[in-house]
């Protein structure tokens, strides 16, 4: 008889359980059930990931899908729309929700959303369904997600979605680009302090994105400008969100350095410098075309996202963005590797160093 072989070795996760806030980028099904147009529950999206048309605003993984395969978990995180028992929320809930943003207005032109502090009071309630599980032991539970990861990427769709969208939103005239960024700062940490108070101790906090260079703006800046060049990005959005990002830098560095949060560890992970690296070195990480949606409508793919059933690019690989706003399943897998391992683009440690911390 032959030897028998061992069982595979099934990897274990790095950190008990991730939970995740945020917006489309990281949304992966919260808003199939709401009356809105920010909703991806339909063909073409997701026509590369294993479930198809689950509600990702991709063709494939999120980058928070790709995060959570390179801290061990071997399940993706379920979206908190079908999370709710015990055992399904002791490895993480997904709380993100396509429009969302820091103001509670943010998004409205789209439809309904989670807003951020709809979001931290989802989690809330899930810490309640936890709670269960541990019997009722608050130290015990605070233990346990004292070594959890959360992941809160917020920020973009106030730009995109209120502040540079004056023919709805106001805030662009009540606020200075300086004075916007300041009081969604302000608004912010109170709602990364609420998280803490749940029991959030490791968090990772995104900056704000190129955005001025998406297919989105580059179809809107060039046709508003009489401009032949179809790859010139906005610098006057990229400006705006520049200010935002140096001051989550600095709430970072005061959360870590400070005695408002002890025990807390901030990691800051720079999505504009390392969505300007891909952009400016797409060559040399395969991608072919920079300036145009994989699949969408109108100047750049830009003009609209993708239609039911609409034909994408055939190569999604040679595509830095997969539509208007979002950017493709290889685009996402690069950014989580250059983000967990290296510290390119992370401040003060990277990810992988923030689950041993």
């Amino acid at each position: 008889m032959g030897q028998r072989r061992p069982p595979p070795q099934v990897q274990e996760a790095q950190v008990p359980c991730f939970f995740i806030f945020g917006d489309s980028l990281v949304d992966n099904g919260n808003n199939n059930g709401m009356l809105t147009l920010a909703r991806a529950n339909y063909g073409p999206y997701g026509i590369d990931f294993p479930l198809g048309a689950t509600g990702r605003f991709t063709n494939g993984q999120t980058y928070v899908d790709a995060l959570a395969r390179l801290l061990g978990f071997q399940n993706f995180i379920p979206p908190f729309a079908r999370a709710r028992a015990p055992r399904e929320v002791l490895r993480g809930v997904n709380f993100a929700s396509g429009a969302a943003g820091i103001r509670e207005e943010t998004g409205n032109n789209l439809g309904d959303h989670a807003s951020l502090s709809q979001q931290v009071t989802n989690f809330g309630n899930v810490v309640q369904v936890m709670l269960r599980y541990f019997r009722g032991d608050t130290s015990l539970l605070n233990s346990y997600l004292g070594r959890c990861i959360f992941f809160s990427g917020m920020g973009s769709n106030d730009y995109l979605n209120n502040y540079f969208m004056s023919n709805f939103y106001t805030t662009s005239s009540d606020y200075t680009p300086k004075a916007f960024a300041s009081v969604l700062l302000q608004d912010y940490a109170n709602q990364l302090a609420k998280m803490y108070t749940m029991g959030a101790r490791k968090v990772i906090v995104t900056s704000v994105g190129q955005i001025g260079c998406i297919p989105y703006q580059l179809a809107r800046y060039t046709a508003n400008n009489n401009t032949n060049n179809s790859s010139r990005c906005n610098e006057k959005i990229n400006d705006a969100v520049s200010l935002f990002n140096s001051g989550l830098k600095r709430l970072v560095q005061r959360f870590n350095g400070g005695t408002e949060l002890p025990g807390a560890k901030f990691v800051y992970l720079d999505f504009y410098k390392s969505t300007s690296d891909l952009y400016r070195n797409s060559s040399q990480y395969g991608f072919e075309v920079i300036d145009k949606g994989c699949c969408g409508v109108g100047r750049n793919n830009g003009q609209i996202t993708c239609l039911p059933l609409q034909q994408p690019c055939p190569d999604r690989r040679k595509y830095l963005f997969w539509d208007a706003f979002h950017p493709t399943e290889l685009a996402n897998v690069l950014l989580a590797q250059s983000s967990f391992s290296t510290q390119s683009f992370t401040y003060p440690i990277n990810i992988q160093q923030l689950t041993m911390a």
